[in-house]
């Protein structure tokens, strides 16, 4: 038995069949299921005590990525996997873009979505662990204020509000700044892998930072071609 007795998992899929499946596999595993078959629905019956969500991409009334967003608005920390029929490469970019933490394309086995799941957990337990500042700690950015546990970067009286994802590779970058950080070690930090796909949405990221960034001319976020990044602050 999964030690997951605690964890609870919306779970959003509008195949009748696929869904229960999913939903008794999983409570047999020891997972608390919130079962939903479509978005609007499921958006209906998140909670702060979801864990994580497990969210079909082709939904009625409101489909995956839109739930996603929505779902992120309410709570920004919380983890999301998209189950999808598409297995085109755009696709899992597309995914990976709108901030997911996995991509699953169907078919796939029980035993594999428990294991990502359990994966993604591990990985959030262990990078809220490993940080070395509390929420409500600032950790200066040149100009800016950044605070990760609230996901805010301030310049002056101008707030932003980071996704988590944003907000993690930001921490990296501000916990190595001025030094070079390759791509294979921010991926495997912040992803748990160094899939081709998510390097790609990675880079989606490091732009939005940069435009994040842009009020302070002395920064800068650096590409070494093939390499790495680095976050170029003044001392």
């Amino acid at each position: 038995m999964s030690q997951s007795t605690e964890t609870t998992i919306l779970l959003a899929e509008d195949d009748p069949n696929l869904g229960i499946l999913l939903r008794d596999f999983l409570q047999i595993v020891g997972y608390k299921v919130l079962h939903y078959t479509d978005g609007i629905a499921a958006l209906a019956g998140f909670t702060e005590q979801v864990d994580i969500c497990v969210l079909d991409v082709m939904m009625p009334r409101m489909d995956g990525f839109t739930l996603s967003s929505e779902i992120r608005a309410k709570n920004p920390l919380v983890p999301v996997i998209f189950l999808t029929a598409k297995s085109l490469p755009e696709d899992r970019v597309k995914g990976f873009k709108a901030g997911c933490d996995d991509y699953i394309t169907k078919p796939f086995s029980t035993e594999e979505l428990q294991l990502r799941i359990e994966a993604i957990l591990r990985r959030c337990q262990r990078n809220t662990k490993s940080l070395p500042w509390q929420v409500g700690d600032l950790i200066q950015i040149g100009l800016y204020s950044f605070d990760h546990g609230n996901l805010t970067l301030k310049l002056g009286q101008e707030s932003a509000t980071l996704t988590r994802k944003e907000a993690d590779l930001l921490l990296l970058l501000a916990r190595h700044k001025n030094q070079l950080l390759t791509r294979e070690f921010t991926l495997k930090t912040i992803w748990g892998t160094d899939d081709y796909f998510i390097g790609r949405s990675m880079d989606v990221f490091i732009t939005k930072l940069r435009k994040h960034l842009k009020g302070d001319p002395s920064i800068a976020i650096t590409n070494v071609h093939g390499v790495g990044f680095r976050l170029e602050v003044p001392e």
